[in-house]
């Protein structure tokens, strides 16, 4: 007997309706259709939770989770076979579970992990459907969108909302083609916008609000999860990151430091970068604080909360900055120099620690000359 055929299995859910495909609800587990379409089969929190029948659900939730910690520049999340009816429910569950344990986790550097892992998922995906359905997706992230043939027509609006974390020559409005106020793309361009408004909808979604039941199943997942996340921030905070000349800062750090001298407005993550790396490297809360006085829109209490949280004064975590992918998600990296486009540069402390060591070494400072003799 095939699970197709367990009716006595209580949560085993219906067959879908043949107006619903769930392996694209497999595919796109973000869409509203999908979490319609679970609550449509009478599936229970409690049920997904403990129920044996979901155990593979949720491995394949944990198993999303912690794809997200590997380097996803170089080996992007991998597919998963979708062609039975067990496997597809079991992704479409893997989802919601995902999103639980991440908010059990309760970190923001595995937020934004967590959300690019499932946009660059939902992007190779995308890249295998019609524009019919692209369009559909599109929608659902608000975005003023059609896509016919090879190219794509983006409202200049939403372009900009999309783009404004990219960087490049390529990301400029004025060197797009606009038609009556809309955006003409390729496909393949268009995409990647498609990517960053889904990273950005994941993203503002989480955390979300769960209860005891969920941190009671997932305990062990959470512990481990967080020993692996101080494991890995703790890579960049080695004896030998101290502090040293700004001309051994990246060339990201050094960008923001030239807008705040320039009395730029920074964006968030641009500030949280360059307190975390100014932190890591030695520099106290009140140096940084000191940096942002000049800033148009400095405020004395938040810059004083948001350092102090960052920076594990007030709060439980040391935050580190984000590795390279993350900048360039959010378009902090101007694109970098030589070294930054080495295979193995991946992150902002691994540049300074690199030059770090090959600089040379200083002199100490000069003694006092001996008194003369006699």
């Amino acid at each position: 007997m095939t699970a197709h055929d367990t009716p006595a299995n209580p949560f085993l859910p219906r067959r879908p309706s043949e107006a619903v495909d769930p392996r694209t609800l497999a595919r796109f587990p973000f869409l509203k259709e999908a979490s319609d379409h679970v609550k449509a089969q009478g599936i229970r929190l409690g049920d997904v939770l403990t129920a044996r029948a979901w155990g593979t659900a949720r491995d394949r939730g944990r198993e999303r989770v912690y794809q997200t910690l590997e380097d996803l520049e170089k080996t992007p999340p991998p597919d998963v076979p979708l062609s039975t009816e067990q496997e597809q429910w079991r992704e479409i569950l893997s989802y919601p579970i995902s999103r639980m344990i991440v908010s059990a986790v309760a970190d923001s550097y595995l937020v934004r992990r967590y959300a690019l892992a499932e946009a660059l998922r939902a992007s190779a995906r995308l890249a295998q459907e019609d524009g019919r359905f692209v369009n559909h997706v599109a929608a659902q992230l608000d975005l003023d969108f059609t896509a016919d043939g090879g190219t794509a027509r983006l409202h200049f609006l939403d372009f900009l909302r999309c783009t404004s974390t990219l960087r490049g020559k390529e990301w400029k409005l004025v060197n797009q083609a606009v038609d009556g106020g809309y955006v003409v793309l390729r496909l393949e361009k268009a995409l990647r916008v498609l990517q960053n408004a889904v990273q950005r909808k994941i993203e503002r979604e989480l955390p979300i609000e769960i209860g005891d039941d969920v941190g009671e199943a997932f305990a062990d997942d959470v512990r481990e999860l967080r020993r692996l996340l101080v494991e890995r921030k703790a890579r960049f905070r080695q004896e030998d990151l101290g502090r040293g000349d700004i001309g051994e800062f990246p060339p990201c750090m050094q960008k923001i430091l030239a807008e705040i001298q320039a009395h730029e407005n920074v964006a968030h993550m641009g500030r949280f970068a360059i307190v975390a790396f100014l932190h890591t490297t030695g520099f106290t809360n009140e140096e940084i604080f000191k940096l942002f006085g000049d800033v148009p829109d400095f405020a004395v209490d938040v810059t004083k909360y948001q350092i102090e949280h960052i920076t594990g004064t007030t709060s439980p975590t040391e935050y580190t900055p984000p590795e390279c992918s993350t900048m360039k998600s959010y378009g902090i990296c101007p694109g970098g120099d030589s070294l930054c486009h080495q295979p193995w540069m991946t992150h902002p402390l691994k540049y300074y620690r690199y030059k770090r060591r090959r600089a040379p070494r200083r002199p100490p400072p000069p003694t006092a000359a001996p008194p003369a003799p006699g």
